[in-house]
Order: C-alpha cells, then sequence, then structure tokens
C-alpha cells in the first residue's frame, strides 16, 4: 500500500497471483498481443494493451472478493498502472530500438492522403529505406494538414499540351524546345498563398511548398513573378522522386537579377519574373523557406505561367550504358565534332544554350571567347537573334562537354556539367546579329577560351572554315567547309532573311561545307579558321530544311551566313575584348558575397572567394545568398578599409569603416575578437558609388548591410 507495507504471507494471496498471472495471458492471447511483431508495434497495440490490463485488474476485483482477501484501492491502481506501462512500455522501447535513424534513410513524399497514402506512411515508418517527409494532394480540405508529423502540400495540374510540338522552328534560328502555359491557380500572389501552408521550422522560421505538374512535359521551368521577396528568403526547387536532388537559390540572389533586367530598361512582368532551372520531369516542386522574425505576407510573389519543355532534353550518360535515339533526331549526316580530336581545344569552349524569352524556351550555341588581358573573365559569345534583351540573359543555362564521350558514340559524356546562373548582357547587334555576355556563374574546369582576330582582312573568299554547334540541342556536332562570298542581310518583320551579295565590306559570310552541316539550334555558333586559331563570325541563317537529305545523304544546296566578328568588333566588342593587363585600380572591383545564418539571425560577408566555398562546403548552417555589392581590396590606395570583428557572445560579425569606432570596439567590447581590413571603400559619395545601409538588431546583437 501507499502508507504501508503489506507483506504476502499466506497460500490465498500466492494462489490469487497464480490465477491471475494465468488469467491475464490468455486474455492477451485472446486480444492477439503476443502475434504483433516488435518492429511494427503502433498504438493500436497499445489500445489492445489498455483492454486487456482493464480486463485483468477487474478479474483481480472479483478473485480477491471470492477468496475472501482485503485489498486496498491503491492496489488496483498500481496494479493496472504498472501493467500497462510494463508491458506496453517494453514493447515500445524495442520498437524504437529496431527503428532505423531518419538520417539513414532516403526521403520521399506520398502523392495522396488518403487511407491507403496513411497506410503507406505507416509502412515506411516501420521500414528501414524510406522516411516520408510530407504527402502532395489535391484536396484543398487535407493541404495544410499534418499526418504524423508530415505536412499535406498544394498540388497543381495542367492536363497535355495540345499544341503541336512539331513546329520546332520558329524561322529565327532558334530552335524551340518549350512552351508558355497559363497557371490559373497561382496567378497572383492571393492565389499562390491560398496554396501555400505554412508550417514553423525548428530554427523558428517558416516554409511552404506547392508541387505543379504538365501531363506529358519532358521538363518544366517555373516563372515565379517576384514583386517582394525577403533577401534571406530561400527558393528552393525539385522533383518528388528525386526530393534528395535540390537547386537553393536565396531570395538576394533573385533580386539582384530581377534588378538587372529592370537597369537594362526593361520594367515589363517578364523582367520581374525568375525562371527556374529545368528539373527535367513532367512534376516540378517549389519550396520556399522564411527566417525567424519574417512574416510570410513579406514574400509577394506569382506563378502565373510555366514554361512545358516538350521535347526530351536528357540522354543516357555514359556510364547508364543505353542506346537511345539521339535528341530529336538531328539530321543524320551532321558530324559528331568528338571524332575530329585537331579541334580538341576549340570544342572544350562552346555549349548548349537553353533558355527562356517570354515564356518559350529554346536552344542556341555559343563560345566562351578570350580577351586581351586572358583575365579568364566568362565572356560569352551567341548570336543577337538568339538573346537580344538582359531579361532573356538572365534565364540561360549552359551545357558544357555536352558531346559524345568517344566518337560516333550515341550517349552523353559523364565530364558533362550545367551552368544555370544566367549572364549579365554587355553588347549585341542585330546589325552584325553579334550578342556578347558574361556569364554569371564560373564555368567548369578544363574549359576553353577562344581567340579571334578583328583585322579587316581577317578572311577572303576561298578561307577554309570549321563550325562546331549543337543542331536541335543535340551533342556537338562539326562542319568544315569554305568562305565563297560576302553578303548583307535585313529581317523582315515576319521573320523571313532577305541577302544580297556585296563586296568585303559586307557584315556577313557566306559559307559552303564540303563535310557536315548546320540546323536550327546552331544559331549563335563561332566560325573558326581552318587551324581552330581564331573566330571569326557567328552563325545568323542557313537552309535548315536543305541540310540533310531523307536517305541521310549531304544537301549541300544550302548556304550558311556568318556575322563578321571584325565588323562587330569595330561595333562595340573592342571595349570589353580589348581591355589590356594592368595593375588593380579603382576600376578593378571585386564582389562581397553574402550569407545567412538560420541559427543566429546574422549575416556573414567576405571577399574572399576561397573563404566562400570554404563556409558553402564546411558551414550547412550559412544559406549562400549570392553577389551582395561590389568593393576594391582590402589595401587599395586612395580608398578606406573597412574592419571586420567577430563577436564571440552573439557568433556574428560587424563591419565598420569608421576609425574611431574600430578603436572603440577593440577597447572597450571584450567578446569582439578584431580580424583586420577585409575589403576597401569610398568614404565618401561619389560618381558610380553607391552608399551601404546599416541596421542593428537588439534581439540578437546583428548587424545587417545592404546596398539594395
Amino acid at each position: 500500500r501507499l502508507d504501508r507495507e503489506w507483506p504476502i504471507d499466506s497460500l490465498h494471496h500466492w494462489a490469487l497471483l497464480g490465477v491471475l498471472i494465468i488469467f491475464s495471458i490468455g486474455v492477451f492471447v485472446r486480444l492477439g498481443l503476443y502475434r504483433a511483431i516488435l518492429r511494427y508495434v503502433s498504438f493500436r497495440v497499445l489500445l489492445t494493451i489498455l483492454i486487456g490490463a482493464s480486463l485483468s485488474a477487474c478479474f483481480f476485483v472479483m478473485e480477491a472478493f471470492f477468496f475472501g482477501i482485503f485489498l486496498p484501492r491503491t492496489v488496483l491502481i498500481i496494479y493496472f498502472s504498472f501493467l500497462v506501462l510494463l508491458v506496453g512500455g517494453i514493447r515500445l522501447f524495442f520498437r524504437a530500438l529496431l527503428k532505423t535513424s531518419r538520417l539513414a534513410r532516403t526521403q520521399v513524399l506520398i502523392y495522396g492522403a488518403g487511407s491507403s497514402g496513411r497506410q503507406l506512411q505507416v509502412a515506411l515508418l516501420q521500414g528501414s529505406d524510406f522516411f516520408p517527409v510530407a504527402f502532395v494532394d489535391d484536396d484543398p480540405a487535407k493541404q495544410g494538414c499534418e499526418i504524423q508529423g508530415a505536412i499535406v502540400y498544394s498540388r497543381i495540374q495542367l492536363p497535355a499540351l495540345l499544341a503541336p510540338q512539331s513546329e520546332h522552328d520558329d524561322g529565327s534560328g532558334r530552335y524551340m524546345i518549350s512552351a508558355p502555359r497559363d497557371v490559373l491557380a497561382t496567378s497572383s500572389s492571393t492565389k499562390l498563398q491560398q496554396q501555400l501552408n505554412w508550417r514553423p521550422l525548428p530554427h523558428g522560421g517558416q516554409s511552404a511548398a506547392v508541387s505543379f505538374t504538365s501531363a506529358d512535359a519532358f521538363g518544366i521551368r517555373l516563372g515565379l513573378l517576384v514583386r517582394a521577396l525577403p533577401g534571406s528568403a530561400q527558393i528552393r526547387i525539385y522533383r518528388q522522386d528525386k526530393s534528395e536532388t535540390v537547386y537553393q537559390i536565396s531570395g538576394q540572389e533573385i533580386l539582384q537579377r530581377i534588378q538587372s533586367n529592370i537597369d537594362s530598361g526593361d520594367t515589363s512582368d517578364n523582367a520581374r519574373t525568375w525562371w527556374s532551372p529545368d528539373a527535367g520531369s513532367n512534376e516540378v516542386t517549389l519550396e520556399i523557406e522564411i527566417p525567424p522574425g519574417t512574416s510570410s505576407s513579406a514574400v509577394n510573389v506569382a506563378v502565373p505561367r510555366l514554361s512545358h519543355v516538350f521535347v526530351p532534353l536528357e540522354l543516357p550518360l555514359e556510364s547508364e550504358k543505353a542506346l537511345q535515339a539521339k535528341i530529336n533526331e538531328s539530321g543524320a549526316c551532321n558530324l559528331d565534332s568528338t571524332c575530329y580530336d585537331a579541334y580538341a581545344n576549340q570544342r572544350n569552349g562552346i555549349a548548349r544554350m537553353i533558355y527562356i524569352d517570354n515564356g518559350q524556351g529554346y536552344t542556341c550555341s555559343g563560345s566562351l571567347i578570350n580577351d586581351k588581358a586572358s583575365s579568364g573573365t566568362p565572356y560569352f559569345l551567341t548570336a543577337n537573334h538568339c538573346i537580344s534583351t538582359q531579361t532573356a540573359a538572365s534565364t540561360l543555362q549552359t551545357d558544357w562537354f555536352y558531346r559524345s564521350p568517344s566518337c560516333d558514340s550515341r550517349t552523353l559524356s559523364s565530364a558533362t556539367s550545367k551552368r544555370v546562373g544566367g549572364a549579365d548582357l554587355r553588347f549585341t547587334s542585330s546589325a552584325m546579329d553579334t550578342t556578347l555576355l558574361v556569364l554569371r556563374d564560373t564555368p567548369p574546369a578544363g574549359v576553353y577560351f577562344a581567340g579571334w582576330d578583328a583585322s579587316n582582312a581577317s578572311a577572303a573568299v576561298g578561307t577554309e572554315v570549321v563550325g562546331i554547334h549543337h543542331p536541335r540541342g543535340d551533342l556537338q556536332k562539326i562542319a568544315l567547309g569554305s568562305i565563297t562570298a560576302f553578303t548583307s542581310c535585313t529581317t523582315g518583320a515576319n521573320g523571313v532573311i532577305s541577302c544580297t551579295f556585296a563586296s568585303s565590306t559586307a557584315n556577313f559570310y557566306v559559307t559552303t561545307w564540303s563535310q557536315g552541316v548546320i540546323e536550327s539550334g546552331s544559331s549563335g555558333s563561332p566560325l573558326f579558321t581552318q587551324d581552330g586559331r581564331y573566330i571569326l563570325g557567328v552563325l545568323f541563317a542557313g537552309n535548315a530544311a536543305a541540310a540533310c537529305n531523307a536517305d541521310g545523304t549531304r544537301n549541300v544546296s544550302g548556304p550558311n551566313i556568318y556575322g563578321r566578328f571584325d565588323k562587330a568588333y569595330s561595333a562595340g566588342l573592342s571595349q570589353f575584348l580589348n581591355q589590356a593587363p594592368t595593375n588593380p585600380s579603382p576600376s578593378t572591383r571585386q564582389a562581397i558575397y553574402r550569407f545567412y545564418n538560420g541559427s543566429t539571425g546574422a549575416h556573414f560577408f567576405t571577399s574572399s572567394t576561397a573563404e566562400r566555398d570554404s563556409v558553402i562546403q564546411n558551414l550547412p548552417a550559412f544559406a549562400y545568398e549570392g553577389v551582395a555589392f561590389y568593393a576594391y581590396p582590402p589595401a587599395e590606395a586612395g580608398q578606406s578599409p573597412v574592419y571586420r570583428f567577430y563577436n564571440t557572445a552573439s557568433g556574428a560579425h560587424f563591419y565598420t569603416i569608421n576609425n574611431g569606432e574600430r578603436d572603440y570596439v577593440r577597447t572597450n567590447l571584450r567578446s569582439y575578437n578584431y580580424e583586420g581590413p577585409t575589403w576597401s571603400a569610398q568614404p565618401t559619395a561619389t560618381t558610380g558609388t553607391s552608399p551601404i545601409y546599416r541596421f542593428y538588431r537588439p534581439g540578437n546583437n546583428t548587424h545587417f548591410y545592404t546596398i539594395s
């Protein structure tokens, strides 16, 4: 008893206990308790234990009355409690012991939150291979609910695309690969918020997601129309069947890309739209995470359109040992560039381009090009009729080493590498059909920066030339021939190109191929001298219909027209490519990279690419937010150094350009470790500079800096 001891000193007590044990075991056997497997013990088993324990306690009372044994009321309470605790608790203990850690299992999403989906969730939770993190369901009544800790997300479904998929060539020479589709369910910020079910995160932030499906699509790019977005927000793009492969970008980086579009003079909704990379599936999920202290109302975005990819853009890698037809079956008379090792360097500098223009997706070709300083700046040369606006340049994806691993093989080299950061427009001209971009992402190791010849006598009729390109978005091809004439060309409002033969002062070359051909999608590819040493021009147009005959033989009747590089150089390329090597000067600024630490609520800034890469690789708590602004090296003459401190109490960094403030912090604030000058800037406003605004947040003792 609770207040005194009651020794069991009679046979009646032992008989009572023995009969009770036999009865209780019989009850649990009858209820099926011993048929349950420990790994799959559920709360339903606990209900069985409660029923059995209740029956056992009732029998205990009747048995004591029959034997005439006095039982205090507290004994029944203690007996029932310990019976449930020991019989049920030991089973839950072993279940937890056998359960595989969530981190060791593949995280998956379940489509359908009905009874079958919930049963599947229970089965997966008990298994050792998969861990269900969320549901996706079309039923609005279920969206936003949680089932055993897994939230139910919404799903937007579009039917199959009815437009004919044979009209890949829109007459411009670009090769169309995707079409815009309106998404009414998320066409405004209000409608998208209705689809987003925000849930709290352990660190204090919030996240929400919505899934989009476009039937029969080979890929989807979402057009995120941004009116307002916190810079520290994180946008994630992934497909549900490969949820472990996530593309993540900060709100800050998206805002910077949109601002570059607006600064170019485009104030339309196209300029305010960020296009997600293609995940290569008919389904894609958009997830938005906002930091602690940020209201979901600060996210003013919509997805009024998506771009439905209607051609297969992916090939099996050589490691997959699979045979598959070439992408879209570019003409059979094309020549595989991998078979021509004399141009091994040149082919490493040419990329397949994929980009969005007013919701429509296209492929073209382009090439890295060197500058006089050999600075490594990723200048990228292509055609004006491919990309002529900053808004289109911001959507650019480049695929490098996109070719076969061996001569005439039908698989994709495992060395292929993708960059999705877009580009900045530097020069464009329809007169020579030439565009120069600067890629925002550093190209992969091993690429080649092509040389060029801007002399007026760079080529003459009869000069042998080489073209390397990606016809119809296919694996890289090559064509060999010669310059046969000069021509002047104009493009009509309906896209029809009119050319007339002209003198050597004309803006375009005419070439004829002796081997290989060009097709739609080859536009923007470079024309090299036969030795591959110099770029002479950029592909403008050709008679793609005459490229290959039906039997796979080559039709040589079609002319090929290239915009002359020397003419484009004189028209404006020289201001970018003719920069001689110089010592660092006030015109040589460097990027300042920004990170956000979700656990401390602090931002971190660095000018060091090595430190940037180390933080990205080794400190997952820091979310990379891209370039915050540009400044000068720490020891730049004529500039004032910016000093960096680390606050050991808050885990945040502090930056100041003021020498007096620097000295005060070093003298009086012992928790701040001085880390020295980190970059330099101008202490006062001058032409071409932007002020940096500083904020202080008392709640977590952190500072924030921005030029926006």
